[in-house]
């Protein structure tokens, strides 16, 4: 099929170009509108009684976190001075009032709330409720922002509407920079890397097309769902990454196909049955992975999770037919500009070279190199035991942000330290609907004593209802508190909260609040993580199982990125909890983690490290169908995909580590992760801990118990290359000195009518392995009349046309004459005779009676 593949974009290729070059111009144009529609926050569980809270607080109430927060100070005037509020509530009063839902104030209270005065009484803040939703909002907050400054006063403005503008244009500006820096950087790299003028500029031409097309995927999510504005992040790094993963691999391939011998059209038709089919499924592992974020009920999982797949697909789509497209172009051209530190590639021998001597010298000492690898991922993974988990706060801004700034204030300046209540609503058929209490109409009675109750929990600062439903039986209390938001005393508190009896049966309390919200969403993390967990593992058990025929290979492949992955969540701790990288990388650590960044890092690096699994296996897996030697195979699909895996590695680190300059610290957190995970999976894991682990296995690796075999022959996603139109099969036997020597003199086998494809670039091969066997002994010349020179020719001739067949899995025709294969008793019939294929590699009938 990949073959076919191959062949239909190579007569295609015009075509193909065409189809490609109009999507990225029309991706271009209309999908780069998805940035405006991403959204900042997404990290709760929407099922959770927290997440209620926010949305009766939207529909219902004003809410108690608001849209715009406005501090207001004087040096000199108290907020009792009739100047200082006079100032205040005049421009407050000139806010246009169709953009406006609810304005609270010192002075809008009464009685007075001593939590809106700051502590030396200098200061107070205005909370600002936004009519409309987010969109409008948002255009809301771009008109007014500017028209709160009071004479004579200080004024910091931010709030909820704010802090997501805010992160939204700093996630595009990191976006920008990264792209810019990275830019200049890679095209230095991928030219030392591919080492040819007229190959290294293939990846940045998959790589744009990859992106362009993820973001108008990305573009038509948002029509029918939230995206979050961290998928943006992801596919510019994933998109890049996977650019030069699947090129490298595309044209290393290429070139060996070209540089043995195969014309255009054989060389890509090869490249796609092998590397191709390598690709399409290295793509639906990492989709797989990825597609785990899509069970978590968090929005800004399920949103990463969505753009991660859209830009695999693209990329996928990319490696699959606009590169082969662009090889069809340049077929031996691909060569134009050879550097000088590149070696030919027809020069390369299979049994040499770094990465065969690195291969060997491990698997010669497996357990020095196992228990020493294993010693230094344990060493790394070890600051995750004590990872603390909370959400994030303003504090992932730089210390430059006006919203941060104004928090700090905030906590500074007035007495409970924080803008963040804990909110309760109270909902049931006892509470009357449209409900504003009066003197007629007071508070009732249990709703009082549950306050009472509240007020009595330790911690508590001040207690008060903050809001009636209209057209809904419910009530909201706000509890303030003294405790930082994240902090466990506030985490207590909550339980406390949740824990205090309400003495009505038609009564039910929702406890909300960033705390609240911070501790639903763990345990809805605790409660999906096993079963994603579950799945992505059995998924990718079977698809490995499928590719290479093993039960061995799928389970030590899971156990070999969840090493990776150990170390990656170690160095996040270390660096960011711990704030080890504050200094170097410029942030605030808040002494926790936040968990859907790790479970992020999690599934993203599993799938790009399975990636470079199926590389090599996929390598490993071809010479041992070849050899039946594992060792051997393992060495040379080392030899093979070591340098390609480590050369894409390097190029996906220039693209991540440009991320670690990001003003947000989720982004560094990101970076730093998955840069820790690449460099300990592409070094110590893929290059030591496999060809070790491998080693001890042996052909267990391989090990397939008898019901599963066939299953596995009908379904087999394996990389093979692909047969001839009709072979019959033939028996090999030992090689009589004859043709051993003439399989060592270049110049008999330049002889034979072999055409200068597959076939010779295989019979060098093995002619290079018989100059490293031992000589074979010379046999006994066989009893009976002595042959001819011309018979010896012939029977020579015969022998090295049945070995360079046999190589391939077919038979010749023999050259027997119709009377000598049936001593002449019957009338001579024409001679069956097989040419070489023209369509690819391979041999097939001359006629359809052969």
């Amino acid at each position: 099929m990949f073959a076919g593949l191959g062949r239909l974009v190579h007569r295609r290729r015009l075509s193909c170009l065409a189809l490609c070059l109009a999507f990225a111009v029309l991706s271009g144009m209309w999908g780069s509108g998805a940035v405006a529609r991403l959204k900042s926050g997404g990290f709760d569980d929407p099922h959770s009684s927290s997440s209620l809270v926010a949305k009766l607080s939207a529909q219902y109430f004003s809410n108690s976190t608001p849209d715009v927060f406005v501090i207001y100070r004087s040096d000199r005037l108290t907020i009792d001075d009739p100047r200082f509020r006079g100032a205040v509530t005049t421009t407050l009063a000139r806010l246009p009032r169709n953009r406006i839902r609810n304005v609270l104030t010192y002075w809008s209270q009464t009685p007075r709330v001593t939590e809106l005065a700051s502590k030396d009484r200098h200061a107070t803040f205005a909370a600002v409720q936004l009519a409309g939703d987010d969109p409008a909002k948002a255009a809301s907050y771009d008109v007014i922002k500017d028209r709160f400054g009071a004479p004579g006063l200080s004024v910091r403005v931010g709030g909820g509407v704010a802090l997501a503008k805010e992160f939204n244009t700093r996630t595009q500006g990191d976006l920008a920079r990264a792209e810019t820096i990275s830019f200049p950087v890679l095209l230095v790299l991928m030219l030392v890397v591919f080492g040819s003028l007229g190959a290294f500029w293939l990846p940045l031409v998959v790589g744009a097309f990859s992106i362009v097309g993820a973001f108008t995927v990305l573009r038509l999510l948002t029509m029918v769902t939230d995206v979050s504005s961290f998928s943006a992040e992801v596919i510019t790094m994933m998109g890049l990454g996977l650019a030069i993963d699947y090129s490298l691999f595309v044209v290393n391939r290429f070139r060996e196909e070209l540089a043995g011998g195969a014309d255009r059209p054989s060389a890509l038709a090869n490249t796609m049955a092998t590397a191709g089919r390598t690709i399409a499924f290295s793509g639906i592992t990492v989709t797989t992975a990825l597609s785990g974020l899509l069970l978590f009920p968090q929005m800004f999982l399920r949103s990463v999770g969505l753009g991660g797949m859209a830009v695999v697909a693209v990329a996928v789509a990319g490696a699959l037919v606009l590169l082969p497209a662009l090889l069809a172009l340049l077929g031996p051209r691909v060569e134009f500009g050879r550097m000088p530190w590149r070696r030919r590639t027809r020069t390369e021998r299979r049994d040499s070279g770094p990465w065969y001597r690195l291969a060997t010298g491990v698997m010669r000492h497996p357990v020095l190199f196992f228990v020493g690898v294993m010693a230094v991922l344990g060493v790394l993974t070890t600051p995750f035991l004590h990872v603390r988990f909370g959400l994030t706060d303003v504090r992932v801004l730089p210390a430059s942000s006006p919203n941060r700034q104004l928090y700090e204030a905030f906590q500074r300046e007035f007495p409970t330290g924080s803008k963040d209540p804990i909110d309760v609503v109270l909902s049931g058929d006892l509470i009357p609907k449209n409900f504003v209490p009066s003197k007629k109409r007071p508070v009732p009675s249990f709703i009082t004593g549950y306050e009472d109750r509240l007020r009595h929990l330790p911690g508590v600062t001040s207690v008060g209802i903050t809001g009636y439903a209209d057209k809904y039986a419910a009530v909201r209390i706000s509890v303030r508190h003294r405790y930082g938001a994240m902090s466990d005393e506030a985490r207590d508190l909550v339980r406390r909260i949740r824990a205090v009896p309400l003495r009505r049966e038609a009564l039910y309390a929702d406890v909300g609040g960033p705390t609240a919200a911070q501790m639903d969403m763990m345990n809805s993390l605790r409660r999906r993580l096993p079963a994603v967990g579950a799945v992505i593992g059995l998924v990718t058990f079977l698809l490995l199982f499928l590719a290479f025929g093993s039960i061995v290979l799928p389970l030590k492949a899971v156990a070999m990125n969840l090493l990776s992955l150990g170390a990656s969540f170690g160095a996040i701790v270390w660096g960011f909890q711990d704030g080890h990288l504050a200094g170097l990388l410029r942030f605030t650590p808040t002494g926790t983690t936040e968990p859907t960044t790790l479970i992020l890092v999690l599934l993203t690096v599993f799938g790009l490290s399975m990636d470079y699994e199926v590389f090599l296996l996929s390598r490993v897996r071809e010479e041992w169908d070849r050899t039946r030697d594992n060792a051997r195979s393992v060495a040379i699909g080392l030899q093979r995909t070591g340098g390609i895996i480590s050369s894409a590695a390097l190029l996906f680190l220039v693209v991540i580590a440009v991320f670690s300059t990001a003003e947000i610290t989720l982004v560094k957190l990101i970076g730093v992760g998955m840069f820790t995970a690449i460099v300990v999976d592409a070094s110590l894991v893929r290059m030591l801990l496999v060809p070790a682990t491998m080693r001890f296995l042996g052909p267990a690796n391989w090990w397939l118990p008898r019901p599963l075999r066939a299953l596995h022959s009908r379904v087999d996603l394996g990389e093979h290359d692909e047969p001839p139109p009709a072979a019959d099969t033939a028996t090999v036997e030992e090689d009589p000195p004859a043709v051993d020597e003439a399989l060592r003199e270049p110049a008999l086998v330049a002889a034979a009518p072999v055409p200068r494809t597959r076939q010779a670039q295989r019979l060098a091969e093995l002619r290079a392995e018989r100059r490293a066997r031992r000589p074979v002994p010379q046999r006994p010349a066989p009893a009976g009349p002595p042959i001819t020179g011309e018979q010896a020719e012939a029977t020579l001739a015969d022998e090295i046309l049945r070995r360079v067949a046999a190589v391939n899995g077919q038979a010749l025709a023999s050259r027997e004459t119709p009377e000598e294969a049936d001593g002449g008793r019957n009338a001579p019939r024409p001679q069956r005779e097989i040419v070489p294929n023209p369509d690819g590699p391979g041999w097939h009938w001359k006629t359809p009676e052969d």
